[in-house]
């Protein structure tokens, strides 16, 4: 399949902005209230963008929990629920058939047919969130979120992966950043981007921006991602510097044509190193 050219929706979270569709994406939360302050405005932005929304719930999150969260945060929710644009679907019933874990390849048919689905009834995409927490229960955690990533890469769909930081080790955190292209954390109320770069990056790429003078806000991975570009690496060659795939130095590459207002990679350099102003 051929990939899609750039296009971008608005994950209604300030700190993660705009990204482009097959975004795969990845949040902890130190708290219940946390998790509901990600989710509610996320959930809320894809309804607004005519996405079909599936929300996958956390085994300490009750139905009547989500939906009243949604009530004081989603304007006109019940209209939303009557046409069925957003579903709600316990974890177990998800990941399950009656006591049984469904094999891996059924649960990413599930996920692709909730994504055929949502656009032959003409919606623009979906949106999706899952915690994970029953195939981490049997190891398949790490090989669901790569088969995610594959299936997402050039469709018309986001994925927010998220975990409770009180369940989630050291090593899990830094496996989130490095699989993930974006991943951040909410503990009490504050935003956190958590990161995974090469010495030195983000200070070359903070010479680099302000030569470029622009007012757009790079994520430090950005500022990273951006440095290795204007360094003249590879998109692989990127990624093997900073810890990540090449697949996600290709979708903040995305992210900083958009921000910085550029055509092309060339463009992007010549704006960067201010040999021609931005349009």
């Amino acid at each position: 399949m051929a990939s899609l050219k750039p296009a971008f929706t608005y994950t209604g979270i300030e700190i993660l902005g705009n990204i482009p569709w097959g975004g795969h994406l990845c949040v902890f939360y130190e708290t219940k209230l946390d998790f509901f302050d990600i989710m509610v405005p996320y959930l809320s932005a894809g309804l607004e963008n005519k996405e079909f929304c599936l929300w996958i719930l956390p085994p300490p999150v009750s139905q009547q929990e989500a939906l009243e969260a949604l009530k004081r945060g989603v304007p006109e929710l019940d209209r939303h629920l009557s046409n069925g644009d957003i579903e709600l679907v316990s974890e177990d019933h998800w990941f399950r058939e009656g006591a049984n874990m469904i094999e891996l390849p059924t649960m990413v048919e599930r996920f692709d047919k909730k994504l055929r689905a949502a656009i032959s009834r003409g919606y623009v995409g979906l949106r999706a969130n899952g915690s994970g927490a029953a195939p981490k229960k049997i190891n398949k955690l790490s090989e669901l979120e790569k088969e995610v990533d594959d299936l997402i890469a050039d469709e018309k769909m986001i994925f927010l992966c998220s975990f409770p930081l009180e369940d989630s080790s050291a090593s899990a955190v830094l496996d989130a950043a490095r699989t993930h292209q974006v991943t951040a954390a909410l503990r009490n109320g504050s935003w956190e981007v958590i990161e995974t770069q090469g010495a030195g990056a983000a200070n070359l790429s903070d010479q680099l921006i302000d030569k470029a003078n622009r007012s757009a806000t790079l994520t430090p991975r950005e500022h990273a991602v951006l440095a290795q570009i204007a360094a003249g690496f590879s998109s692989k060659d990127a990624a093997q510097r900073l810890g990540i795939s090449p697949r996600t130095v290709e979708f903040h590459r995305a992210n900083i044509l958009q921000k910085l207002q550029a055509k092309n990679t060339a463009d992007l350099m010549r704006i960067v190193h201010g040999n021609i102003p931005p349009n």
